[in-house]
């Protein structure tokens, strides 16, 4: 009770503080080690060391390793759960594109991309899958307010996704050379293309 007869609290807890910054050190520390080791590769108390936080921060947050992977991809790909609209379907196709690569070029993406092929019931593929369907969805959104504008004929979103994502993982996996923004506008002009020299023919 104070002086002027009202009642003291606690002063309100601001969002996120100590608690919030951890969590982003010990992602961000995970996303450096599995990017080195590997999914199977890397340790709690490297993990610890890596984000400057006592371990049992890390266990009390992630008992699970994989837990705490899947976690931090999630948030590492979310740029891939976003498409812009510009007004341009060719253009954000291509920026969208462009992203992809940058993320699978890295060093995390690497990592990933070959740890998740063995593990087909895992955490961190069920992650992998959560991310895919982010930007599935965020693809289709586009893909179909570009049919209702007139830039595109009316075409199946999946479908497309799949014509110009798959020789993103093409280029990028074989490893001979860096995607370019030149690549990404050459396969989207030629899907889009097929796509409306197919919808004139039909």
């Amino acid at each position: 009770m104070t002086a002027d007869g009202t009642t003291d609290r606690p002063a309100a807890r601001r969002p996120g503080g100590r608690s919030a910054r951890v969590r982003e050190r010990v992602l961000a520390a995970t996303v450096e080690l599995v990017a080195r080791d590997g999914v199977a590769g890397f340790r709690y108390e490297e993990v610890a060391e890596t984000a400057g936080v006592h371990k049992a921060s890390v266990y009390r947050n992630w008992p699970d390793r994989e837990e705490l992977v899947a976690e931090a991809l999630l948030r590492y790909v979310q740029e891939l759960a976003s498409v812009a609209d510009t007004g341009d379907i060719h253009r954000d196709l291509v920026d969208f594109l462009t992203a992809l690569a940058g993320v699978l070029e890295t060093p995390f993406g690497q990592s990933l991309e070959k740890a998740i092929q063995p593990a087909r019931n895992s955490v961190t593929v069920e992650a992998l899958t959560k991310a895919l369907d982010q930007r599935v969805a965020a693809l289709r959104r586009r893909v179909g307010t570009a049919v209702e504008r007139g830039e595109l004929p009316p075409v199946d979103s999946g479908f497309l996704g799949e014509m110009i994502s798959g020789p993103v993982h093409l280029i990028v996996n074989r490893g001979m050379r860096s995607f370019t923004r030149e690549d990404a506008e050459r396969i989207v002009g030629v899907v889009l293309a097929g796509i409306r020299a197919t919808a004139r023919d039909a």
